[in-house]
């Protein structure tokens, strides 16, 4: 990277959470993904003319619950706008958006940086608005096409604070806000489906400079990878235009993930040029503090509490609660793990974040996807513990049952991994290893303690894995002697 030190970056986020209601914001078309094109959009949706919009509570509570979450100020009265631009897929030609009063405020997000760093990142507002329509191109030769099923979609478009200075930094923020909103219920954080994305918003300066440099907007940003290489790549941009005596021009640029690389999309807009005024269609909404309490004592608990949790209560190391509490679906895996397992937090973390995600991540599936449930591996873990297998024989216990073989106990009768515990038939296969290998036993008499793992080796392979490891130690030191 080219002169770097001498340049800090600034980076502010504005993330898009489509919220998980079953119809529009302003409509009761459904929000389902995959229909066909224009199959979900209403007369409100399509701008006709007489229409009105009616506001879907379910959004505005969504919202509500992400303010309380990230302790925001909640406003008691916001307003709905009209931002004015003209766009194909724009029916009506304005946004319905929130401008001068959001209805989340100031409020702030913990993040945990890849190095174990703990951060905390303002967010400057949280507002709802609509979502518009898609351009299609290319699926009619010369033509593009206008898919309007996504216009009307409710948003919560979250805006950061400039407060963070790497890609790192940002790609920590937009991981611990997706997993909140997946906390809290009100967003799948499907990024692929365009449901959870975000623009950045990027500058550079002279490190102890107070004012910041003129910032490029990067759009719709789909996945975390992108996010960190497009920020990247536009910092080394920025640097060489600076560098080169020129001058970083305010505008809006795209990511191209096939050649890595930012390019110019437009000149950045400011406020005034979308001609902002309130929305005379739509009233004012009104948040009291008895819908404040009741959706407060709605809230689960949030990463941050199970976090914290997860390392004091089970003795986990920092990175294990980390990993375990950043989503809701694998923080309840693991705790109905520990359940199944008579309460062994430490075992269960291990498999979880071991021979688990492993193959999850091998086979490209979710946590909700595991053929491996939690009875399953608590099951094999109490097996373990109660030395009716090794930690070695578990692990082909657990492939067994990813393929489909069965449980536990099932897997161990059926492959016939029961470890022998029985005394007496674990000394004789020592006394048979040692009265085959006179040499080595010798120079073990004489000193040579390396030969020791030679020794359980040979017992562990003639006992087929199935001995039990700590008994083989303790007689096998007493034959030797």
């Amino acid at each position: 990277m080219k002169l770097t030190m001498q340049w800090e970056t600034v980076i502010g986020l504005e993330v898009h959470a489509q919220l998980a209601t079953k119809s529009k914001i302003f409509s009761g078309a459904a929000t389902a993904y995959g229909a066909e094109p224009n199959r979900q959009a209403c007369a409100v949706d399509l701008g006709f003319p007489g229409v009105l919009p009616v506001l879907n509570h379910a959004a505005v509570r969504m919202a509500v619950k992400f303010g309380l979450a990230i302790n925001a100020e909640i406003a008691p009265v916001s307003v709905f706008a009209r931002k004015n631009y003209f766009y194909p897929d724009l029916p009506k030609g304005y946004q319905i958006s929130q401008y001068e009063l959001p209805i989340v405020g100031k409020g702030k997000l913990h993040i945990r940086t890849a190095d174990g760093e703990e951060r905390i990142v303002g967010i400057t507002r949280a507002h709802l608005e609509e979502d518009a329509g898609k351009s299609v191109h290319g699926e009619i030769r010369g033509l593009t096409g206008v898919d309007l099923n996504r216009a009307g979609t409710p948003l919560l478009e979250i805006v950061s604070e400039p407060d963070m200075r790497s890609a790192e930094e940002a790609v920590a923020y937009v991981k611990s806000l997706h997993a909140l909103v997946r906390y809290l219920g009100i967003c799948d954080g499907n990024m692929q489906e365009g449901s959870f994305r975000c623009d950045a918003n990027v500058s550079v300066r002279p490190k102890g400079q107070e004012k910041f440099g003129t910032r490029a907007e990067i759009k719709n940003l789909n996945s975390f990878r992108f996010l960190e290489r497009a920020i990247n790549y536009e910092v080394e941009r920025q640097i060489d235009v600076i560098e080169g005596g020129g001058a970083v021009v305010q505008e809006t640029r795209l990511y191209d993930s096939e050649r890595n690389e930012t390019r110019s999309m437009r000149s950045k807009e400011e406020a005034f040029d979308y001609r902002y005024f309130p929305d005379p269609d739509l009233l004012p909404v009104r948040i009291d503090e008895d819908l404040k309490n009741t959706l407060r004592e709605d809230l689960p608990e949030l990463p941050d509490a199970k976090f914290a949790r997860f390392r004091d209560a089970y003795g986990l190391s920092a990175d294990d609660a980390a990993q375990l509490s950043g989503g809701r679906e694998l923080a309840d895996f693991f705790e109905a793990v520990i359940d199944a397992a008579s309460g062994n937090a430490r075992a269960s973390a291990n498999w979880v974040t071991g021979e688990l995600m492993a193959a999850l991540n091998r086979d490209g599936l979710e946590i909700t996807q595991s053929p491996v449930t939690p009875v399953m591996i608590g099951e094999m873990i109490r097996r373990i513990d109660d030395n009716t297998i090794s930690g070695k024989l578990a692990k082909q216990v657990f492939d067994a049952m990813w393929r489909g073989e069965g449980g536990a106990d099932a897997v161990i009768d059926k492959l016939g991994l029961r470890q022998i515990t029985d005394t007496s038939a674990i000394e004789a296969i020592i006394d048979q290893i040692i009265a085959a290998n006179p040499g080595p036993c010798a120079e073990y008499r004489a000193g040579k303690d390396k030969l020791f793992g030679f020794f359980v080796g040979q017992v562990m392979k003639e006992s087929k894995g199935k001995a039990n490891p700590a008994q083989v130690n303790e007689l096998l030191r007493k034959k030797l002697q």
